[in-house]
Order: C-alpha cells, then sequence, then structure tokens
C-alpha cells in the first residue's frame, strides 16, 4: 500500500450499517469518526429519503458502528 492509500484507508475497518450500506470506519477517538462509504448511498433511506433535507447523517450507521465499538470489532486509537 503506497502512502496516500495508507492515509485514506489505512487502520479502517469494514463496518455494515443496519440499511444494507456497507462503510470502512477509523475511530482515531471517541469524538472521531472517519467513514468512506464502499456502496451507494443512495439506497439508505435517511439519507435520501423523505426527510432527507434534515437529516445530515445517518442515524443507523451511527449506531452500528457504536455497536462495533462495543463489540470489539472497531478499535478506538485514543480510547
Amino acid at each position: 500500500m503506497n502512502e496516500r492509500d495508507e492515509f485514506l484507508v489505512g487502520g479502517m475497518a469494514p463496518v455494515r450499517c443496519d440499511c444494507g450500506n456497507r462503510v470502512l470506519v477509523k475511530k482515531n477517538s471517541p469524538q472521531h469518526t472517519s467513514v468512506q462509504w464502499l456502496s451507494d448511498t443512495s439506497s439508505c433511506p435517511e439519507l435520501c429519503g423523505p426527510r432527507s433535507a434534515f437529516v445530515r447523517t445517518c442515524l443507523r450507521l451511527r449506531d452500528s458502528i457504536e455497536k462495533a465499538v462495543r463489540d470489539g470489532t472497531l478499535e478506538v486509537a485514543d480510547g
């Protein structure tokens, strides 16, 4: 892996959202999360649904990331 790729995806772990979207995630701290989408976000009901203009994030994905941290499948770098 070259330096650019390591910077972009190094230390990232796969997480699947309850809505089916797949992402790579890196938790740099309890407050900081980096997300790289691996699938088309148009299938996300929260990001593209009728309330999408009012929603800045997918709460299901946030819950899936928090669950991965609790389960130990996603490590928090600073915590």
